[in-house]
């Protein structure tokens, strides 16, 4: 059960710290065709994008004895949730984004079932 939670931090990991390289070398620009995004918008996004890559290192770290972080998992986890919700005001507010962005809802928005899992695992940890 721990090699199957490892497994699955370590790959849904790559999707964040993905865009979020994007996100740092070509801004918000990058989701608008014309290229027409305020100064504060994409200072904003880059800054956003480079804490992906933080919460992902932090991920990282945890991965190999996860077992022993189910609450640094439980606080990303809840990060990323939050940030779902976010996206959901987001498209209620000025409508929706871009495909690759409900995929990125979808996940963060289920992220915390990974703690059913987590929590499985620190619990079989410490029998």
């Amino acid at each position: 059960m721990k090699l199957a939670l490892q497994i699955i931090l370590g790959l849904f990991s790559l999707i964040p710290l993905a865009f979020a390289v994007m996100g740092l070398a070509n801004g918000a620009g990058g989701l608008d065709p014309e290229g027409h995004v305020a100064a504060a918008v994409d200072n904003q996004f880059r800054y956003f994008s480079g804490m992906y890559v933080v919460v992902t290192l932090i991920l990282w770290r945890i991965i190999p004895t996860i077992e022993k972080h189910f609450w640094t998992l439980a606080l990303i986890c809840v990060a990323l949730f939050v940030g779902g919700v976010g996206r959901i005001l987001s498209q209620m507010a000025v409508g929706p984004g871009a495909d690759f962005q409900h995929s990125g809802m979808f996940i963060e928005l289920f992220s915390p079932l990974v703690l059913v899992l987590a929590w499985f695992v620190a619990k079989r940890a410490k029998a």
